[in-house]
């Protein structure tokens, strides 16, 4: 998920601006160590964690501690009283990387009185969860990761990355967009091409980005072909 998108708390969303996480109550906040969160996620871009790793590694004492208030991961009491994040996977395991232990965490809903099965149908209807392998193949919750450290790599989100950095599409505040364009990429870009040649791969992703074929996808920025049907009408 978009790491900008705002928690609302009130029981009418602003018009003048896009909330994801919209609560009737208030979220509460807590400090949790980085090992004890849980993913709501089957996979992440190792690319883009790798990146966001690199930029933590630039910033001084000072400006990681600014930064470290200002990144709060949002997330649900599950069962067990887990944290369970719906957002900044990508971020959570480059901080690991970094050395980094604890967090500030918003806990957005306890639902932790919920049975396991209840609680995972009850997130992927408020959109809190993506149960899908690194082939976009669905999976069942009992496959998912107990720690940010056991998500697999998706090359294919990683692609989705690159592109949307790149100006491929514009940023989207819906949940799991960048999951939607690389199943998009999926059939359409190699596996080995995204590994082996990153920058050619970001370019074929970039031109397929703006191509009326994606037209479809939330953040598309292309233009439709002539002769393309106006799904508009």
């Amino acid at each position: 998920m978009s790491s900008a998108a705002r928690v609302c708390t009130s029981s009418k969303r602003p018009r003048s601006s896009i909330c994801v996480y919209h609560l009737s109550r208030s979220p509460s906040l807590a400090s949790v160590r980085l090992a004890r969160l849980r993913p709501t996620q089957l996979t992440v871009g190792y690319v883009e964690v790798t990146l966001k790793a690199q930029e933590w590694a630039r910033l001084g004492k000072k400006r990681r501690k600014i930064e470290l208030e200002y990144q709060v991961f949002p997330a649900v009491l599950g069962p067990g009283r887990d944290y369970f994040i719906i957002d900044h996977h990508h971020l959570g395991i480059a901080l690991i990387d970094e050395g980094i232990r604890d967090v500030l965490v918003t806990v957005l809903d306890d639902l932790s009185y919920l049975e396991s099965s209840v609680f995972w149908r009850t997130m992927e209807f408020r959109s809190w969860s993506h149960p899908y392998d690194h082939r976009g193949r669905r999976c069942d919750y009992r496959d998912m990761p107990r720690r940010l450290t056991q998500l697999e790599d998706d090359p294919h989100r990683s692609l989705a990355g690159l592109v949307r950095s790149a100006g491929g599409f514009a940023k989207d505040q819906e949940p799991f967009v960048e999951f939607l364009w690389a199943d998009f990429f999926r059939p359409r870009v190699s596996v080995r091409l995204i590994k082996r040649e990153q920058r050619r791969a970001t370019a074929l992703g970039l031109r397929l980005a703006r191509s009326s074929e994606a037209r479809y996808l939330p953040g598309w920025t292309g233009k439709v072909a002539t002769g393309s049907a106006d799904w508009s009408r």
